[in-house]
């Protein structure tokens, strides 16, 4: 079974040493505040090998995956980057071969590609504890003492260096690393050019990613909207992983990028030919779809749990609660089995290797070589002119389904709108940024209301479930009758929101 724990350290390398029969020794880090001793573990031989495709697809990404023996923590090691200096490191029992529950995280990544040894790192590692006034650890320091050995075809390439790390400890303050860094830098110690072993020994031998422009701003329209697709990309491939780990909020960001790429292929057919991206949108349209089951899912638990909770307990009659757990739990297995059915299928990897041969090879059209400033303005306010349509035809209407389903049309129009505004934000600056905000706001109008329309016919269905099973329903109408009072609510709220977003506001900042 994989364990997975949050790593926060900091790597640095050692000034050339003098003297190489003496062991390079660090300052004194009992200085350092809020460390009162420390204490010398010993030396652990590590030997490590590192896996990869052929053409380095995990190291572009930073993730790490390495089989390593010795050490207390020997076995499986996958690795996932944060931010700078933090990593989430998922590791599994020690096996021959690796373990069905890591392979499994890195689909998105390897796909139907094979792993295979890239480097192989031995490590000598001098190991302290830096320790508080009542024993207990604050961060662990080691000196690794480093050869490696890179596979590069049939040949071999060898190299060598030392290095510190210094890893917090569970629970204690990151404040101690800034304090341990400025000691160190007292001794000449400079944090490493590389942010790991691995990208050390890879050396320039990472690739870069499908249509990356090597660090080069973008100048056209069209290297605004690639730029903007890239991150999208990039945001399914992340996102697929925390998804498939079940993190807090995953499901929605990895419908969101969907989304939103979808959208930019929608948005900007001018600069990208539609006749290429239109057979990948609806595949995007596909892969929103089986996502939204599992975040519809949480979304409507979560809210019909809150208004439950909100019920004066006088007014919950009969097995309210119980009810709504098994409902729950019942929905929730579904939805999880679904999400994860498509992101295990072929169709999924297809659409992934079809966005890389996209954005390696875009099919750009004669647009995408104009100014950001005269070409991005008109597609954006196109979407715009688009969601003023339907909010004046969806509020002619009589409260009703129909003007349900309006509603629910001019929030999608919003959200057009609103991602078009954001890929144009770096070329555009403050008017896209102001536009893509009242978006959101009319957006967040018009999702309160679907999400009422939504939570009405499971309530309805809840209370059909109820009356069979000889309960009543009362609780089930009341909550109801809240829902269609929220709709209501919306709908008179909906013409302000809109009217604060003028049409000739916008056309005047945007240059449209």
């Amino acid at each position: 079974m994989a364990d997975t724990k949050r790593e926060i350290e900091r790597k640095y390398e050692l000034p050339e040493w003098p003297d190489a029969d003496t062991p390079p020794r660090l300052p004194d880090l009992t200085r350092v505040r809020g460390v009162s001793s420390l204490t010398d573990k010993g030396v652990v031989e590590l030997d490590a090998v590192y896996y990869d495709t052929p053409d380095l697809r995990l190291a572009a990404d930073s993730v790490t995956l390495r089989r390593r023996t010795g050490g207390a923590d020997e076995g499986w090691h996958l690795k996932f980057p944060v931010s700078t200096g933090i990593r989430d490191e998922i590791q599994a029992p020690l096996a021959e071969t690796l373990p069905d529950e890591l392979a499994r995280l890195l689909r998105s990544r390897v796909r139907r590609g094979e792993l295979a040894p890239v480097v192989r790192l031995r490590s000598s590692r001098a190991l302290s504890h830096l320790l508080d006034s009542k024993g207990r650890p604050l961060a662990e320091v080691s000196v690794d003492t480093v050869s490696g050995r890179r596979f590069t075809g049939d040949a071999v390439q060898l190299t060598s260096w030392t290095e510190v790390e210094v890893e917090l400890a569970d629970g204690a303050d990151p404040a101690l690393l800034d304090a341990v860094e400025k000691q160190l830098r007292k001794a000449d110690v400079r944090p490493a050019s590389a942010p790991s072993k691995l990208a050390r020994a890879l050396g320039e031998a990472v690739p870069r990613k499908p249509g990356d422009r090597a660090g080069r701003p973008p100048v056209t329209a069209g290297d605004h909207v690639l730029a903007y697709l890239r991150e999208q990309a990039d945001a399914i491939v992340r996102r697929d992983t925390e998804v498939r780990r079940d993190l807090p909020d995953s499901v929605h960001q990895l419908r969101v990028a969907t989304r939103r790429m979808r959208s930019a292929f929608r948005s900007y057919h001018k600069i990208l030919d539609k006749s290429l991206t239109g057979p990948l949108a609806d595949e995007l349209k596909w892969l929103a779809g089986e996502l939204g089951v599992d975040r519809d899912q949480e979304v409507l638990e979560t809210h019909l749990t809150s208004r439950i909770d909100a019920v004066d307990r006088a007014l919950l009659l009969g097995p309210v609660r119980a009810r709504m757990q098994i409902w729950g739990m019942a929905e929730r297995v579904d939805s999880r089995n679904r999400t994860l059915a498509a992101l295990d299928s072929d169709r999924y990897l297809a659409l992934l290797d079809a966005i890389d041969a996209l954005l390696a090879d875009p099919p750009l059209r004669k647009a995408a070589a104009g100014k950001p400033a005269k070409v991005l303005p008109k597609a954006i306010l196109k979407d715009y002119d688009r969601l003023a349509g339907r909010i004046e035809y969806a509020l002619a209407l009589a409260p009703g389904t129909d003007r349900d389903v309006a509603l629910h049309n001019a929030r999608k129009a919003a959200k057009r709108a609103r991602y078009a505004a954001d890929a144009g934000r770096p070329a555009l600056g403050t008017p896209a940024k102001h536009l893509s905000k009242r978006m959101k706001a009319v957006q967040s109008v018009l999702g309160e209301h679907q999400d009422s329309v939504v939570a009405r016919a499971e309530l309805r269905s809840l209370a059909i479930q109820a009356h069979a099973a000889n309960e009543t329903a009362f609780t089930w109408g009341l909550l109801y009758g809240q829902e269609e009072a929220r709709a209501e609510d919306r709908e008179r709220e909906l013409p302000r929101v809109w009217a604060e977003s003028s049409a000739r506001k916008w056309r005047a900042a945007l240059g449209g």
